[in-house]
């Protein structure tokens, strides 16, 4: 059976080391930045601002639309009414009626007259004029052309079509379209400094959790060893209790202090699962992930680069927060000049070609025709209840805010550097003497344990020497994260954080 257990053991080993991920502070840093939601969303923001600058861009360049459209009307355009209608379309009838009616009287005259009618009936020029005149009928050609004008004058317009193509080209706005256009690539620029922020925050989060598991893992191994010191000391006193060296009360003490020691054991454990969960959320991975980092159960915490001090111009200059209140109060310059814009004339030339049917070209008849027609346009702002004014008290209002806010940021960045300046100098400073502690401590510890063991000195005396042992490592430890801590948030004030 003992067998089978050893068996099952030496095959899952090699899974579960191969399960365990081994991660450098730069691997943790970039999986951070690969899965940060925030900076997902950053990312998106420069995408939109770049959009918007293509947006503004586009006011650039003249505008071109296609418009068509159909109407049915039930009933025609009638310019003249039905009375009149009926007068052009029975016209010719009516004076050749009255012609009749001449011819008529002329002849009956003519015979009245007997002197006349002689005359007449002698002469075949008369007769032949007058037979011409009698027999002559203008009804049918005066009807046509009335019922010609007639139909001219009703507007067929059962079926409409209208199309028309147009183009406006901005020439002058008062300047709006430069400052939108500004406006926009400032906007852009900022939506880039603004992941620069967020991207820094992620990086010293990474770098927080990261030596924070390393600081509690180094604490872990000396809670071991501090364990397994007073469990060797526990069966010693036992041995000398046995021979009545020492006493009772002597045991309990030291019972007492491997109780305490585990019960450090266990948190340390406990609180290394949980930041190390912390650390699988930031960097993308399950919180059941089994992650080890490099500098995980190192005997020494590895120092870091000091960092040099930087000139405050340059510092200003690298920060991202600097660079976004210096856009915002560019922006809000150029908001002055567009709401200066809205009290200036704005020109803009403008071509249309226009398509109709009924052709308004050629008598309103049923087909298709077009028309082209240009000219600029001007408008002039005249009163608008000090709209455009105000608008401008408020930009300028603005733009003067946004300066007073990057005067406060830059002190507070002057602050920022000296305090984690002064930081890394005493985190630098406490790690040496930690060191030193550590070192005499050990030597302490070394000579008590010895002394214990030949029975020279007593249990109380090497417990307290195994204490400031434990101690004297626990400084060393902390000032050390500590250190590393403060190295990493000089280097995000001086802004020397790079992205990859």
């Amino acid at each position: 059976m003992k067998r089978r257990v050893l068996i099952t053991i030496a095959a899952l080993v090699p899974c579960i080391l191969h399960a365990q991920q081994r991660l450098t502070l730069e691997d943790c840093r970039q999986m951070a930045v690969n899965c940060n939601r925030e900076l997902g969303q950053s990312a998106i923001e420069i995408e939109i601002a770049s959009n918007d600058r293509g947006i503004a861009r586009a006011n650039y360049f003249p505008k071109v639309s296609a418009r068509a459209a159909y109407l049915y009307n039930n009933q025609d355009i009638n310019l003249i009414g039905d009375e009149t209608s009926e007068l052009l379309r029975n016209g010719g009838t009516l004076i050749q009626g009255q012609i009749s009616g001449k011819m008529n009287e002329l002849t009956q005259a003519i015979m009245s007259n007997p002197a006349t009618a002689q005359e007449y009936m002698k002469s075949p020029m008369w007769q032949t004029v007058l037979g011409a005149l009698s027999q002559t009928d203008v009804s049918g050609a005066i009807n046509n052309i009335g019922s010609q004008l007639d139909e001219a004058l009703h507007l067929d317009i059962h079926n409409v079509y209208v199309g028309a193509v147009s183009v406006t080209q901005p020439i002058f706005a008062g300047g709006k379209v430069i400052a939108a256009n500004r406006i926009a690539a400032l906007a852009e620029q900022l939506a880039k400094e603004k992941y620069d922020t967020k991207y820094q925050e992620v990086i010293i989060s990474v770098d927080q959790s990261y030596w924070q598991i390393v600081a509690i893992a180094a604490k872990r191994d000396l809670a071991e060893s501090y364990a397994a010191l007073l469990e060797k000391m526990t069966r010693d006193v036992n041995s000398l209790v046995a021979e009545g060296v020492a006493t009772e009360s002597d045991l309990l003490s030291v019972k007492v202090k491997a109780n305490e020691a585990n019960g450090m054991l266990l948190k340390a454990n406990n609180g290394l699962s949980l930041a190390k969960m912390l650390l699988c959320k930031q960097i993308g991975l399950p919180l059941d992930s089994a992650v080890i980092l490099e500098d995980e159960g190192e005997e020494q915490v590895p120092v870091p680069q000091m960092l040099e001090s930087k000139p405050m111009e340059q510092v200003l200059a690298d920060r991202p927060e600097i660079r976004s209140l210096n856009t915002a109060v560019e922006i809000y310059d150029n908001k002055v000049k567009v709401a200066r814009a809205d009290m200036l004339p704005t020109i803009a030339a403008t071509a249309n070609y226009l398509v109709t049917n009924p052709n308004l070209n050629n008598g309103f008849r049923n087909s298709f025709g077009g028309r082209f027609s240009g000219g600029v346009m001007v408008s002039i702002p005249i009163f608008h209840g000090y709209e455009a004014a105000f608008k401008t008290r408020k930009a300028k209002a603005e733009a003067s805010l946004y300066r007073s806010k990057l005067e406060d940021a830059k002190e507070m960045i002057c602050l920022e550097v000296a305090k984690y300046s002064n930081e890394q100098s005493e985190a630098l400073e406490s790690l040496l003497m930690a060191q030193s502690n550590m070192e005499s401590a050990e030597e302490n510890l070394r000579t008590a344990m010895v002394g214990f063991e030949e029975g020279v000195v007593d249990a109380n005396t090497a417990m307290s020497a195994q204490t400031a042992w434990l101690k004297a490592h626990s400084e060393y430890i902390e000032s050390g994260i500590a250190l590393q801590m403060a190295s990493a948030n000089l280097q995000k004030a001086q802004g020397n954080i790079k992205k990859y």
